[in-house]
């Protein structure tokens, strides 16, 4: 398989806890031995969080890899859909870690996707104030975006993620193959994180995406399949690359982190108001994505054809790009509820040129309700 056979490691440089994402087909049987190359003695109890479907295909490998290092491993399944990722979950985790009798020297370890992730590590962010988490994520959404930087939490019935902590893991392991059992619906929504990562800092990354979507623009990123496997591993160490570099720079999103949310602010709105579930996350990630494109054109930021070439590559994903029809007055609404609203401004992250984005205070209303189709409020 050539370069997908390799295991590479991409250090994410903080100053306080730097931690190693490793990246290769493979790296799940070596999740005990590389937990103690962190440090993490054997004898240690270990909690490993999964949901139903991933504990079917991997759990037993995860077990075991834990086991063979000499980890003391108990695991808990949870159901990990969008709706479940509430602090009634979470509670469930902390009642196992009590049930395990977990110590302040113990470890939470993450099977799954991005919702078991932000649960798992906010369940180690709050027991005894804090204790060490490794992600081992197994979706491309997860892998390349979710499971790295220490962002954990859970949704509040007015929005997503409104409720968490910055908790950074140990150790991020990423297996390529478990995407096999992903669903392709999945696969796509984990393609829109890699798109973003070419549209905000990584031009190069963006034209090797847009290659294959000029040579197959139905389809050509919207499968495994479609990919292979070389530039899949190639799309993950860009991908984990770029994080690493904006979290090592802006561990608690104070300034350049923002930019990671190119595409989240008018996403999570669809998220929000079309209800968990309707859209996956990675979905409402692309409509924001365009519609953050027609926002930064309508201002003179951005060009129509680079807008063009950001909704072809989005197409080859095989992902939705039309904003859904909204109440205006109930978009303005929800945006003012986001996160990322400082001193009463929403900041929104709007592309300049492929490979370039800027953070803008200075929306208007009218304009976001121009680019996503609705009428003024």
């Amino acid at each position: 398989m050539g370069a997908a056979s390799t295991i590479r490691s991409i250090e994410v440089e903080l100053d306080a806890n730097p931690y190693p994402i490793v990246i290769g087909t493979g790296s799940l049987d070596q999740l005990g031995e590389r937990i103690i190359a962190q440090g993490i003695k054997p004898g240690t109890k270990v909690l490993l969080v999964t949901n139903p479907v991933v504990e079917q295909h991997y759990g037993a490998r995860a077990m075991t890899s834990l086991e063979a290092a000499g980890l003391l491993a108990s695991s808990l399944v949870i159901e990990a859909g969008e709706d479940q990722k509430t602090p009634a979950t979470v509670a469930l985790i902390h009642d196992a870690a009590f049930q395990q009798r977990l110590e302040r020297g113990s470890l939470i370890v993450a099977l799954g996707g991005g919702v078991v992730g932000d649960m798992a590590g906010f369940a180690a962010a709050t027991w005894l104030r804090g204790i060490a988490v490794v992600q081992v994520p197994t979706t491309l959404l997860a892998m390349v975006d979710a499971a790295i930087g220490g962002k954990t939490g859970v949704n509040h019935p007015g929005g997503k993620n409104l409720i968490g902590a910055f908790h950074q893991p140990k150790l991020v392991l990423i297996d390529p193959s478990s995407l096999a059992t992903l669903p392709v619906r999945e696969f796509r929504a984990g393609m829109a994180e890699v798109i973003k990562y070419g549209v905000i800092g990584d031009k190069d990354l963006f034209t090797e995406l847009e290659a294959v979507a000029r040579a197959n623009p139905q389809g050509g990123l919207a499968s495994l399949g479609a990919v292979g496997p070389d530039l899949l591993q190639s799309l993950l160490e860009r991908s984990a690359a770029a994080k690493a570099k904006v979290v090592a720079a802006d561990e608690k999103e104070g300034g350049l982190r923002a930019i990671l949310n190119y595409g989240h602010t008018l996403g999570h709105v669809v998220e929000t108001l079309c209800g968990y579930g309707t859209y996956l996350h990675g979905e409402a990630v692309a409509i924001g994505m365009v519609a953050a494109g027609a926002v930064a054109q309508t201002m003179g930021l951005w060009s129509a054809a680079d807008q063009a070439r950001q909704i072809a590559v989005i197409a080859a994903a095989g992902l939705p790009a039309v904003f859904p029809d909204l109440a205006s007055g109930e978009v303005l609404n929800c945006l003012q509820g986001d996160k990322k609203v400082k001193e009463g401004k929403l900041r929104f992250v709007l592309p300049t040129a492929i490979g370039k984005v800027e953070i803008r205070s200075d929306v208007e209303s009218a304009t976001i309700l121009k680019a996503i189709g609705a009428p003024k409020a």
